[in-house]
């Protein structure tokens, strides 16, 4: 069964919308077969179950240097017109200094969403879970 109907499809870019930079952070081969998966904003059961099993398979997968890196930048974008000078010098410091095992730049963006309220990067499961770390 193919659903091409608009609650359905606005129900998908949801879900997509709050796992998008989550995905990248940790797959770009997962993040690409996902925008595939959605092409032409049709779903159906099979494309929803094999998404399913992507999502649960990166949970077991960390970040790796690069693609958090990816992450960030796409997610620093929000921000890169509306963020003071100090700010940006801020940013490219943990950005040059940003591994998995020192990430500072993570909670920055967080810092950020809250203080520029970016309603979809708040909605966002990498911001969230950054959150959680705090």
């Amino acid at each position: 069964m193919l659903w091409k109907g608009c609650d359905y499809i606005k129900s998908w870019q949801e879900i997509w919308a709050y796992n998008k930079y989550w995905v990248m952070a940790r797959s770009q081969q997962a993040y690409n077969q996902i925008r595939t998966l959605a092409s032409n904003n049709e779903w159906n059961v099979e494309k929803q179950s094999y998404f399913n099993q992507l999502i649960k398979d990166l949970e077991l997968k960390e970040p790796t240097n690069a693609t958090l890196t990816t992450a960030y930048q796409h997610v620093w974008g929000y921000f890169k017109k509306i963020c003071t000078e100090d700010e940006k010098i801020i940013y490219k410091k943990y950005l040059s200094e940003l591994s998995t095992d020192n990430d500072d730049l993570g909670p920055y963006l967080v810092h950020l969403t809250d203080k520029y309220k970016v309603k979809y990067l708040e909605k966002s499961r990498i911001i969230q879970e950054l959150k959680k770390r705090e």
